[in-house]
């Protein structure tokens, strides 16, 4: 798969942690940063990988802050994004099996970095249930 990520200085300190998991797992990834722990606007990573996604050019997508709600706010701006914000294995499990969530939101304050790469592994390997839930996801849509 492909997959982007980007976060901002809170979630930095998870975002090697992630790419080197996801690599192991044989995914590309494509980094759009915060390189460094220097204080960032979280939007301007946010869509970045929003749009990479929104695209096609990633498949998935992975952003981090805080609390997590800044970026999921920020990406799920973009038409066809649909980010989830987790904070447990079984809502990542459900952002997809439900919802067909295509960016997870992690907030980095308040998860250990053990389950931030738990959820990433369950997001990532999820499959959308379909069926009584496809109707549900295309009301998401403001088209």
């Amino acid at each position: 798969m492909r997959i982007a990520i980007g976060c901002d200085h809170a979630g930095y300190p998870y975002k090697d942690g992630l790419i080197a998991m996801l690599q192991r797992m044989g995914h590309m990834v494509q980094d759009f940063g915060t390189h460094s722990a220097d204080s960032v606007d979280y939007p301007d990573f946010a869509h970045a990988v929003a749009h990479a996604v929104e695209s096609g050019q990633a498949d998935r997508g992975i952003v981090l802050c805080g609390s997590g709600n800044g970026v999921a706010m920020a990406a799920n701006k973009h038409a066809g994004i649909r980010c989830a914000l987790c904070w447990t294995e079984e809502i990542a499990a459900l952002a997809r099996q439900h919802n067909d969530a295509n960016m997870i939101a992690l907030p980095a304050r308040f998860v250990p970095e053990i389950l931030a790469q738990a959820m990433v592994r369950i997001f990532l390997e999820t499959p959308f249930e379909g069926g009584r839930h496809q109707h549900r996801v295309e009301k998401i849509a403001c088209s």
